[in-house]
This record gives C-alpha cells, sequence and structure tokens, in this order.
C-alpha cells in the first residue's frame, strides 16, 4: 500500500478566489509573455485536471475583469503555475484601439503582486493509460485515450475513448493543447496519437516552436505537427494562410468514433476556418470539441 501523502492542492473549491503572487515574468516575444504565479508553499499544487482551466480575476478601471487561461505548467510541477499569454496592446490593432484590459493588466504587474485564481473550469477532462487500475488498462488497450466531456457546463461528463486526438490551433489557443500533448507524451503507457496544425500571422508569432520540434521528433509515430502562417517567408516549407479542408484532410485524423478533434484560437479561426471545414469533410458534433 502506498503511504506516500498526497501533495496539497491549491484549488480546493472551484468558487473560491485564491489570491496568488507573480513570481515571475519572462518575454517570449514581442507581445507574449510567461507569468509564473506562486502556490500557497512549495509543496502544493494547483490542482488542475487535464483539459480544464483556470480563471484569473481582477478589478481594472473599476471593472471586475474575469478571464480563461490554460496553465502550461501541470500537477508535476510544485510551488508555482505557469501561464503563457499574449498582451494586446493599447493602439495597435484597429478593430481594438484599448487593448486587452486584462493582459495589459498584466503586462504592468510587479513581482509580488497577487492576482485573484478561481477553477478548476471546463468540459474536458483528460484521463490517459498508466492512471487507471491494471484491470480498467486491459479493457481499454483497444482504446487508449480516455476523456470525459460535459456536453454543457452543468451536465455530467460523458466518457469518451479516443485513439486520435486531431488540434488545430491558433495564436495562444496552443496552450489547451500543450497541456495535453505534454501529458500523453511524457507517460510511456499513453498509445494516444495526436495531429496538430498550428496556425499563426508569422513564423515569429508561433509560440512554444521549440518544444513542440523536439516533442514531434522524439515522438515520431505519437505527435504530428503541421503549421500554417498568414505571412510565411521565403522557403516555407509548410502551409500558408486559412486553415482549409485539404490541410485538415492531410494532416489530421479522418471522421471515426474514436477520433477528436480540439479546436482552440481567435474567432476567426473557428467559425470561418475550422468548422465549416470540418463539417464538410464530415466530422460530426461529437467528434469536435471547442475550448
Amino acid at each position: 500500500m502506498n503511504s506516500r501523502k498526497r501533495d496539497p492542492i491549491t484549488l480546493q473549491d472551484p468558487d473560491a478566489k485564491y489570491p496568488l503572487p507573480l513570481i515571475e515574468k519572462e518575454k517570449i516575444n514581442h507581445n507574449t509573455r510567461r507569468f509564473r504565479f506562486g502556490l500557497p508553499s512549495p509543496e502544493h499544487v494547483l490542482g488542475l485536471p487535464v483539459g480544464n482551466y483556470v480563471h484569473l480575476m481582477a478589478r481594472i478601471d473599476n471593472d471586475f475583469v474575469i478571464r480563461a487561461y490554460t496553465p502550461v505548467s501541470s500537477d508535476d510541477d510544485k510551488g508555482f503555475v505557469d501561464l503563457i499569454i499574449k498582451i494586446y496592446f493599447k493602439n495597435v490593432h484597429p478593430h481594438y484601439p484599448e487593448g486587452g484590459k486584462m493582459t495589459q493588466y498584466l503586462e504592468k504587474m510587479k513581482i509580488g503582486d497577487t492576482i485573484l485564481f478561481r477553477g478548476p473550469t471546463g468540459r474536458l477532462f483528460y484521463q490517459g493509460q498508466g492512471s487507471q487500475t491494471r484491470a480498467a488498462e486491459i479493457r481499454s488497450s483497444l482504446f487508449p485515450g480516455n476523456l470525459a466531456i460535459r456536453q454543457y457546463k452543468t451536465s455530467m461528463p460523458e466518457k469518451k475513448l479516443v485513439c486520435h486526438l486531431g488540434m488545430i490551433a491558433g495564436g495562444t489557443g496552443i496552450t489547451p493543447m500543450l497541456q495535453l500533448i505534454r501529458h500523453i507524451t511524457k507517460n510511456p503507457m499513453d498509445k494516444t496519437r495526436m495531429s496538430l496544425i498550428f496556425a499563426n500571422q508569422t513564423e515569429e508569432d508561433i509560440l512554444m516552436r521549440k518544444e513542440l520540434e523536439e516533442i514531434a521528433k522524439t515522438h515520431l509515430n505519437q505527435f504530428k505537427l503541421w503549421y500554417t502562417l498568414d505571412r510565411p517567408p521565403l522557403g516555407w516549407k509548410y502551409s500558408s494562410g486559412f486553415v482549409t479542408a485539404d490541410m485538415i484532410k492531410q494532416h489530421l485524423p479522418p471522421p471515426g468514433k474514436t477520433t477528436l478533434i480540439l479546436v482552440c484560437g481567435p474567432p476567426a479561426l473557428i467559425q470561418t476556418a475550422a468548422h465549416p471545414n470540418l463539417e464538410k469533410l464530415g466530422y460530426t458534433k461529437d467528434m469536435i470539441f471547442t475550448y
């Protein structure tokens, strides 16, 4: 019997608010940062199920602002939680001259400043092989993925067995995908396959590129990676422009009972590119999950 004590969990109550201090900030590129927040003790884990996310809350200019983010750290990391966030600055995008309230607030935070966290939140729960009983592993050996999805926020999660996860991500929509990719590939018992189409504006905007390409190299038969750029450089060997039906057909798993396509990114990617093309190719609603 394993007598090792479980690590203390930060997010004990999904309705409570937890003030966590900023302990580190790293500039990833011109508009993206990694924010590291400290947990109550060096032994604490966040306590976030894989597939879930957190809400950050702050009072900004007399408004109580709430935004959802998926940590890129996991419950293997003790004492901290990492978020990768794109900063929407003022006077950059013509449609949003004021920029992003929460992201600019985070950008101005100093080390030691606190912000409120709430969670876990989410409709998708991933549990792969290796974390089940041996009997359950044997029963599900033909279906390596083990997912549960809530159809609505208040409904009970329904189990779905998945062999192949397809992923369409745009910009910082990579964070929930990275959470899953890391979790699956670090568990040698989990044979779930993954294929990712990652859309960005420019090559410089590709977040976590080095890590993604390293995983693709070390897990050749498990993880396939493909990029598309709005403004590709000369000699670019991947795709350019919006995600198309042909791109999906070529780089993601075909429709099937044990296929699930995950989508996360800006509204244009979801509504104009991903959903219409997936439907055109015969993916049914139960084969698509949008964050």
